[in-house]
């Protein structure tokens, strides 16, 4: 069993000790949930959501409380204190979970999915919920998703039509042995960087290209560099809300459903913010100047049939195979 590496966030440790990740003032439970996230961010609006569903269905009962902005850490720190029960809820993007979930690789592999339709259809069906409750392995409890679109590929120098045009650029993809292979395919030489330090290394050239969703290629302003975005929508890796498994298990029935109720309100809400902020992202870029590329998406999917098949008698390419059929 593989665990997140201790040590990194000892004084978020006695940080969030103090504060308690599920504390009781009075009768009032507060759960303490801590994200890296912009408060402009759809995510952030979500959960600020989510906890007055909370207030709702628990008639005040219960409370959650708020730290955006990576206050309590990095994202990877916050996990750690997922897993000890000194931080209640934090926030992920499904990829990185593939080292303790192995399963969640599917969503990088490309063109698993449809269109967004077929996507929702899997993750709110029995194997969606299946892969959320892997996690409990590694002493997290999944509790939904978030959307995060999907992911396209941007350039600076010249733009990408075909998968032939990626032959030989050096595209920044996530920290996922997945996501390297998916571009890989693709033709690409993928290139993992931070996303801090994305910005500067298509600047000076380091990576040719990067490839994300419309909102976070206009907010990160990466379009005032790679004015290319090829809207191929290869990938869709949502956000995954966590919580800590030793705090859930110290709720109630009651209280379990009430947190469960208020993350699905959730989850349906920022659905609907994503979509906007989408559309007002691509309509920005276009108005800045960007060239929005509509490829054929059919020499993207053949492209990566190969890899497809490269996950043939494994259980991965056991769940491609039941997605495919829904």
């Amino acid at each position: 069993m593989r665990y997140f590496r201790l040590g990194a966030c000892t004084a978020l440790v006695v940080l969030i000790s103090m504060l308690s990740a599920c504390s009781k003032t009075d009768d009032t439970v507060i759960l303490r949930l801590g994200h890296s996230l912009d408060t402009q961010h759809t995510v952030h609006k979500a959960m600020v959501y989510l906890g007055q569903r909370l207030d709702f269905y628990s008639e005040g009962k219960m409370k959650v409380i708020i730290y955006p902005s990576s206050q309590l850490g990095s994202e990877r720190e916050m996990v750690e204190l997922l897993q000890i029960g000194s931080l209640a809820m934090t926030k992920v993007s499904a990829s990185p979970l593939e080292g303790f979930v192995p399963e969640m690789q599917l969503f990088s592999i490309p063109y698993v999915f449809r269109d967004r339709q077929h996507f929702w259809t899997v993750l709110n069906s029995e194997l969606g919920k299946s892969l959320l409750q892997g996690s409990e392995k590694v002493r997290l409890k999944g509790l939904g998703y978030y959307d995060a679109g999907s992911r396209s590929f941007y350039t600076t120098d010249t733009p990408v039509h075909t998968p032939a045009d990626l032959k030989g650029k050096k595209i920044r993809v996530l920290n996922s042995p997945t996501a390297v292979k998916t571009v890989q395919a693709l033709g690409g030489a993928a290139t993992p960087v931070s996303w801090g330090e994305l910005y500067t290394a298509l600047q000076q050239g380091v990576v040719d290209g990067a490839e994300n969703n419309p909102p976070s290629y206009f907010l990160s302003r990466h379009y005032e560099i790679s004015r290319y975005y090829t809207l191929d929508e290869h990938t869709s890796v949502p956000d995954v809300m966590l919580a800590s498994l030793a705090v859930w298990n110290s709720l109630t029935p009651e209280q379990q459903q009430w947190l469960s109720l208020a993350m699905a309100d959730s989850v349906e809400y920022q659905k609907q913010l994503w979509q906007e902020a989408s559309d007002e992202a691509l309509a920005a870029v276009k108005a800045a100047g960007v060239e929005v590329i509509y490829p054929n998406k059919q020499l993207f999917r053949d492209a990566v049939v190969d890899f497809h098949q490269s996950f043939a008698g494994t259980p991965v390419g056991d769940i491609m195979q039941q997605i495919e059929k829904m």
